[in-house]
């Protein structure tokens, strides 16, 4: 059960942490990740980390704005997006992977099991 929230209105340039808690995660999950769609747009992936390697990746709009992180002790998973523009305005997700897959990319298509999302919006 994966569940999102942080999310809201802020200016450009401005700052925001997202924060999914996922209360039933297990290891057998080996990545997650989140994804954001944009009204009119298909869902897309934002940032995903590896469960067994720690390894992170990023889609190239939002390299070197925002860092994923996890905290495997309460299993949360953070999303902190700096100098936001308004073209990050989404809903943003995070999901898991099917069981015991490891995830060949940060696609939306390799992941199935979602929360419910937060909106972001970025506007002045």
């Amino acid at each position: 059960h994966l569940v999102e929230s942080g999310g809201g209105l802020v200016q450009p340039g401005g700052s925001l942490r997202l924060t999914c808690t996922a209360s039933d995660f297990s290891s057998d999950y080996y990545a997650i990740g989140w994804f954001r769609q944009a009204p009119g747009k298909e869902r897309e992936g934002v940032s995903c980390i590896s469960t067994l390697d720690k390894g992170t990746q990023y889609a190239a709009s939002v390299e070197g704005r925002f860092t994923i992180s996890r905290d495997n002790v309460k299993n949360i998973i953070y999303l902190h997006m700096d100098s936001l523009k308004p073209e990050d305005t989404a809903v943003y997700y995070c999901a898991t992977p099917f069981r015991m897959s490891i995830p060949s990319s940060c696609s939306p298509h390799e992941y199935d099991h979602w929360g419910q999302g937060t909106q972001v919006t970025v506007s002045s």
